[in-house]
């Protein structure tokens, strides 16, 4: 199979696809594999280095696209790359459809195969290419969370530990999940006050075992959420409904009510952000404030420790390409219904049900669309 690494090119997004050494594995089972040049610059992955691993260099994304049966990407492609998708080839990639519509569109009309790394399961009913994602979110959400408490940021000017003498900021955390248990490990290594919120008891007991009782767990209600995070200075939303649009917890009225200066981190953002007031941003311009509360927002909060992402990404990536590259997409996803979990999109079809339903399109089944 012929492989493309086109250069991601969303704003400040330096991960790649596929490093060299995932190159060099699937071209070791004699696939071909074309990347755009300098895809890999932006962490340490020269030309060369790709060239040593057995890829060609191709000059623009459109030669990758039109050599390519098989796209391997990190973001959501955008318009202008899903305007060179053709029918029947291979998109694999985070493609976040529940609240982009346009994409969702764009995608059918392509009537590409489109397999989504957030959707795809395992035999425990996980994400395994979305957590080390979400690891990388949920730790790195404290550190924009205190970033954004800065007072020259908005913020009310807390130190996230606090120092002798003076307590702690109360860090409230929505949803008990990879972000979540992630976010905790942070903050309360920080030394801040923190409080998860969630809607299952078993994974509150499993984070107040995890954390020796560090952290306060409360079950998840209406009424929960909005005193918490009224009392909160630091509020972090890590809820995931798969596949689906994540669901506005937090309401405008509660942000109007918030601390002066207190500060959200949505990691939700991908799937439409859990809070009422939020809308993604870019590392360019990251916060924005509403009602005196500062609100992080970056939708691809991973691309900021590109490094480490991509090569935590394609660590749980490449043994699902070398699958698809050695059976072929329609093999690969009838022996695997893990990996037919993630196609989102085929040949013109939403086979997500979670997606159809957020944007009310037809569902079709993937095992009957595959068949």
């Amino acid at each position: 199979m012929i492989i493309g690494i086109p250069k991601e090119i969303k704003t400040h997004e330096y991960r790649v696809g596929m490093i060299p050494a995932s190159v060099k594995e699937v071209v070791s089972h004699g696939h071909r594999v074309y990347v755009e040049t300098n895809a890999g610059t932006g962490i340490g992955f020269s030309d060369q280095d790709y060239i040593d691993a057995g890829a060609q260099i191709l000059a623009t994304a459109s030669d990758v696209f039109a050599e390519a049966e098989m796209i391997v990407k990190v973001k959501e492609p955008q318009a202008v790359e899903r305007a060179m998708l053709r029918e029947g080839q291979i998109l694999f990639t985070y493609l976040h459809l529940a609240p982009d519509p346009e994409q969702t569109h764009d995608l059918i009309n392509s009537k590409a195969v489109c397999i989504a790394y957030e959707t795809v399961t395992d035999k425990n009913g996980r994400l395994p290419l979305l957590a080390p994602m979400s690891e990388v979110a949920g730790r790195m959400s404290i550190q924009a969370g205190a970033f954004a408490l800065e007072k020259s940021r908005g913020g009310c000017g807390m130190l996230l530990g606090g120092v002798p003498g003076v307590e702690p900021a109360k860090v409230v955390i929505i949803g008990g999940g990879v972000v979540g248990a992630n976010a905790a490990q942070m903050a309360l290594g920080l030394q801040a006050d923190v409080t998860v919120i969630d809607r299952n008891i078993d994974v509150l007991r499993q984070l107040d075992a995890q954390f020796n009782g560090q952290l306060k767990t409360v079950y998840s209600t209406n009424d929960s959420i909005e005193k918490h995070v009224l009392e909160a200075d630091l509020v972090i939303g890590g809820v995931l409904v798969v596949g689906a649009a994540a669901p506005k917890l937090v309401t405008a009225e509660m942000i109007k009510k918030m601390k002066p200066g207190a500060a959200i981190v949505d990691v939700a953002i991908d799937q439409g952000g859990c809070v009422e007031t939020s809308h993604a941003t870019t590392h360019s311009e990251p916060t924005y404030i509403v009602d005196d509360v500062v609100h992080y927002c970056v939708a691809n909060m991973p691309g900021a420790v590109a490094r480490t992402s991509a090569v935590a990404l394609n660590n749980v990536t490449l043994p699902y390409i070398v699958n698809l590259a050695n059976k072929g997409y329609k093999k690969a996803l009838q022996d695997d219904k893990h990996l037919l979990n993630g196609l989102n999109v085929y040949r013109g079809q939403i086979t997500c049900e979670s997606v159809a339903e957020s944007l009310d399109l037809p569902y079709v089944d993937a095992d009957s669309a595959i068949a």
